[in-house]
This record gives C-alpha cells, sequence and structure tokens, in this order.
C-alpha cells in the first residue's frame, strides 16, 4: 500500500522528468502523438496552440477546460497543477492586463520551465508558486476561477484538494475541470502500476465518487459539461511491458481502457 508521501513523491518524479526532457513518453514506448497533436485531439483551437509560448504545452491534459470557464477581463483565476504553464498562459490572455493568474504545482522543474516560458514571452499577470493542491499557498476568497486540467486524479486525497478549492474561491466563485475517472475499479495489476498512476489512470476515481467529493467539498450546481472516452490516449503514452503483462494475465487491456474516461465539470461554490 502506497503512502500518500509515496505518490507524491513518484508524481513529482516522473512530472521533473517530462519537464527535463520535454516528453511525456515513458520508458519503453519509442513514439507517440506530438503534443500540439493531444492537444487539438483534446479541443484546443490552431489559434490557441500557437498564442503560447514554445514549450508550455507539453501534452499532458485530458481535455480543454478553459473552453467552459468564461473568463472575463480583470479576473483572477487558480491554476491547479500549472505544469510549464500551457492553461495559465492561455487564461492570462483571456483576463488581460488587469486580471491574475495564478498557477500552482509541486515539482520545481515544471516550475522553471513556466517561469522561463512566461519571461520569454512578456506575462507578467502570471504567478507560478511552488505547493501542493491539497494545501494551496493562495489566500481564502482571493480568486474567481479555478481551473485544472488533468492533474487532480494525480492527488491521494482528492476531497482536500476540492475543500482547498472552495476555500480560496470567492463566493459564488466558479470550478472547471477536466479530469480521469473510472466506469468500473482497475484490475489490481494496472491499479498497483507506477506508470498507470503517473499516466493519470490508476489515481482515478469512480465517476460517480468523484462528482460526489466535489458536491461535498462545498459546491453547487455540478454538471458535467464532456464525457469522452481517454483510455486509448492513455494506452499510447503506456510502456509496452505493462501491457504484455496485462494480457499475459488474462487482462483485456482494451476492454480496461474502455472504462477510462475524460470528463469535464463546472461548478460553483456555495454563496
Amino acid at each position: 500500500m502506497r503512502t500518500e508521501k509515496d505518490i507524491h513523491d513518484l508524481v513529482q518524479r516522473r512530472y521533473g522528468e517530462i519537464a527535463r526532457d520535454g516528453s511525456l513518453l515513458p520508458d519503453g514506448v519509442c513514439c507517440g502523438p506530438a503534443p500540439d497533436a493531444i492537444a487539438a485531439t483534446l479541443g484546443y483551437t490552431q489559434a490557441e496552440l500557437a498564442a503560447v509560448p514554445e514549450g508550455a504545452n507539453l501534452g499532458l491534459g485530458c481535455g480543454a477546460p478553459l473552453a467552459y470557464a468564461e473568463l472575463q477581463p480583470g479576473e483572477t483565476v487558480l491554476d491547479l497543477g500549472s505544469g510549464a504553464g500551457f492553461d495559465s498562459f492561455l487564461a492570462a490572455r483571456a483576463v488581460g492586463p488587469t486580471g491574475h493568474v495564478i498557477g500552482v504545482d509541486m515539482t520545481p522543474e515544471m516550475l522553471e520551465r513556466a517561469r522561463q516560458n512566461a519571461e520569454k514571452a512578456g506575462y507578467t499577470n502570471v504567478d507560478f508558486r511552488e505547493g501542493r493542491i491539497e494545501a494551496l499557498p493562495v489566500a481564502d476568497a482571493s480568486v474567481d476561477v479555478v481551473v485544472s486540467n488533468c492533474v487532480i486524479n494525480l492527488a491521494p486525497d482528492k476531497a482536500r484538494v476540492y475543500a482547498e478549492a472552495a476555500r480560496v474561491l470567492r463566493p459564488a466563485g466558479r470550478l472547471v475541470v477536466s479530469d480521469v475517472v473510472l466506469e468500473k475499479p482497475l484490475p489490481p495489476l494496472v491499479a498497483e502500476s507506477v506508470a498507470a498512476l503517473t499516466g493519470c489512470v490508476a489515481g482515478a476515481s469512480l465517476r460517480d465518487d468523484y462528482l460526489a467529493t466535489i458536491r461535498a467539498s462545498g459546491f453547487t450546481d455540478v454538471e458535467v459539461l464532456e464525457d469522452a472516452g481517454f483510455g486509448e490516449l492513455a494506452l499510447e503514452m503506456v510502456p509496452r511491458e505493462l501491457r504484455v503483462q496485462a494480457e499475459a494475465a488474462g487482462i483485456d487491456v482494451r476492454a480496461v481502457a474502455a472504462t477510462v474516461r475524460s470528463i469535464k465539470v463546472r461548478a460553483r461554490k456555495r454563496a
């Protein structure tokens, strides 16, 4: 049984490697879709892909949550698990010079990359902070919108993440996230795999449990905006060794992949 610290350490190590290498492909995978191709599949437009600094998009998302955030000039936005800054930079463009974006990430290599991207592109309304999304370095009731893209599934205590999101939001503030959920429990071999954990699969909650956690954390008007398959894309990022082990154990890998979903959820903090 992995402890919370074990999970944080595994995730931080893996995403530090991604930040340094500029690739999300794990050992044992020779090739895969380029970050821009992944982002286009998830719903980002070519204009959005061209607007962010080079190196900000690492192909790590499972959706395009900002499409539903309805960001307004002057708003303050918090990006949970901001990585190299892709969604943070898009949010910064939307809220304009009178707005502000805070990106929080626990991986120093990702923060360094994001800050370099901000500096070279001249973004002055983005602030990248080191911290865990279960204990945000953000003041109470100080942001208008919380967004996140395929990160909360990596957190061992999702209830704490959503409680923190509610804490930092202003009354009636809104939440828009893309994340991975499961239709049914994973086979133990997959659920216990480090590669499946850091690949945003093994740490995912059952869909109904995930939505119940949001509602119990101080949010109302919880709605699923999109629900799409994510397993096929996840399979492309899983080391061949794990797929071979699963098949040797009699696991129908394609059937398991079909239970992995990407959902976009919107909610509002209770006033």
